[in-house]
C-alpha cells in the first residue's frame, strides 16, 4: 500500500494543507500508511493527525528519513536555498511548467537526483478539468483583500495596507470586510472586535469591482465574496469568454475601482492594460492578481514584476496620473481561509489519491508523470 508524506510547507505565513485530518482518516481505513511532519504553522494542530492514527515526525524530515518509495506531499514550493537531493515522488504545485522563473532550476534538481513531480496543478479528469483545485478560494480571498485595500485607499490614502492575517471562517472574514466598508450594508450589525486599528470607509461609498475570468471557480469565488460583503450587483462587473474575444487592452477595466484578475492563463494574450494607459484618466486604483502569473513572459498585467506577501500584501505601480493604484500579487491567497480551501481541496483530490492504491498509475497520475518527463526534457534543451 501506498506511503503518503505529508511535508510541513516552509512558505511563510502558509497555514493550509494538502492532506486535512479528514481525508487521512479515509487514507488510514483503506491501508494507506501516513506520515505526518509536525508543524507549528499548519491550521490543524499535530494533535488532529495523531487522533486519526497518523505518525508525527519532526519538520522537514522528509530530506533524510522518508523512504524512497514514498510520495512527498505538500502545497508550495520547496525549501529556497536547499540542495537537498530530490530522490523522490514529489505530489505539489511546483510552478515551473510554464517557464517562470527558476523553472530549469526546479527541473534539473529533480532530474540530477532521479525524483519526480506530479504536478497537482496538471492533474485532469477525461475532460481536462482539475480534478483539485484552490481557485474558489483563490478568488473568495483575492475580492476580500481588493476591497480591504480599496477601504485603506478611502481612509488613510498616506498609509498603504498593513499585515493580513488569516481568518478562523468565511462568516469572519465577511463581518470584518462589512465592517471595515460600511456598516449600512446590514443595519442590524454589530462590528466585530477588531483584529488590527480598524476604520470605517465613508457611508454611502460602494467600490465598483471588475472580475476577468469571472465564469470560472476563481472568479465565481470573486462574485461570491462581493455579493456577501454587500457590494450591490450593479457594482460588479462581469467578464469572462464572450467580453475579451477581440483582444486586449481593455480600456473598461480602467472605469472600475477593483479589477480581480482570475484568468486561468495557458497561451500569450494581448495584455489586458498598458502603462501608458494608466497614466491617464481612470477610476481604477486597485488591482488584485489572483492569477498571479508575475514570473511568467506572457503575463497579460505588465505592470508589476514582484509577488507580494501577507505582511507586505501590496506593491504601487508608479503612474504619472496621482491617483493611486496598488497591485495585490499573493500567491497563496487561500491561506487566509485555511481551514476550509483546505478542507474543500484536499476532499476534491481525495478520489485521486485513492488510486495509487492500484498496482499500475491510473490515467490521472500517469499523465502526470508524462508531463513531469516532456517538460524535463525541454528543460534540458540548450538554447
Amino acid at each position: 500500500m501506498p506511503h503518503l508524506w505529508l511535508r510541513a510547507e516552509t512558505k511563510p505565513m502558509e497555514h493550509r494543507a494538502a492532506l486535512t485530518p479528514k481525508t487521512t482518516k479515509i487514507l488510514l481505513d483503506a491501508g494507506f500508511k501516513i506520515t505526518v511532519e509536525r508543524s507549528s504553522e499548519r491550521i490543524f494542530d499535530d494533535e488532529e493527525y495523531t487522533a486519526v492514527g497518523a505518525t508525527l515526525v519532526p519538520t522537514l524530515s522528509w530530506k533524510t528519513d522518508a523512504p524512497a518509495d514514498a510520495y512527498v506531499v505538500g502545497l508550495k514550493e520547496l525549501p529556497e536555498n536547499d540542495d537537498s537531493p530530490l530522490r523522490h515522488t514529489h505530489v505539489f504545485f511546483a510552478h515551473c511548467y510554464k517557464n517562470q522563473g527558476g523553472w530549469r532550476d526546479i527541473l534539473g534538481r529533480f532530474g540530477a537526483d532521479g525524483g519526480t513531480i506530479l504536478d497537482l496543478e496538471f492533474l485532469n479528469d477525461e475532460r481536462g478539468r482539475r480534478i483539485a483545485a484552490f481557485g474558489y478560494h483563490a478568488g473568495f480571498a483575492g475580492a476580500a483583500i481588493g476591497i480591504d485595500v480599496w477601504c485603506q485607499q478611502q481612509i488613510e490614502p498616506a498609509h498603504k495596507l498593513g499585515d493580513v492575517k488569516p481568518y478562523s471562517n468565511e462568516h469572519e472574514l465577511i463581518k470584518y470586510t462589512k465592517a471595515r466598508n460600511r456598516e449600512k450594508f446590514n443595519p442590524h450589525f454589530s462590528r466585530p472586535a477588531p483584529r488590527r486599528t480598524q476604520k470605517v470607509a465613508k457611508r454611502g461609498s460602494f467600490p465598483k469591482v471588475m472580475v476577468m475570468g469571472a465564469l470560472g471557480r476563481c472568479g465565481s469565488g470573486s462574485v461570491d465574496f462581493a455579493i456577501k460583503a454587500g457590494i450591490p450587483e450593479d457594482h460588479i462587473i462581469r467578464w469572462d469568454l464572450a467580453e475579451t474575444m477581440a483582444g486586449g487592452p481593455f480600456p473598461q477595466i480602467l472605469e472600475a475601482d477593483i479589477f480581480v484578475n482570475c484568468i486561468y492563463l495557458n497561451a500569450k494574450i494581448p495584455p489586458f492594460f498598458t502603462r501608458e494607459m494608466l497614466d491617464g484618466p481612470r477610476r481604477l486604483s486597485v488591482i488584485c492578481d489572483v492569477s498571479c502569473d508575475t514570473t511568467n513572459p506572457n503575463n497579460p498585467i505588465p505592470v508589476y514584476t514582484v509577488n507580494t506577501t501577507f505582511d507586505k500584501p501590496t506593491v504601487p505601480v508608479e503612474t504619472t496620473n496621482p491617483h493611486p493604484l496598488d497591485v495585490v500579487s499573493i500567491d497563496h491567497l487561500p491561506t487566509l481561509l485555511p481551514r476550509e480551501s483546505s478542507e474543500a481541496f484536499s476532499s476534491d483530490l481525495l478520489p485521486s489519491l485513492l488510486e495509487l492504491r492500484e498496482p499500475v498509475r491510473t490515467r490521472v497520475w500517469a499523465d502526470a508523470e508524462r508531463l513531469y518527463n516532456q517538460k524535463l526534457a525541454m528543460s534540458q534543451i540548450v538554447e
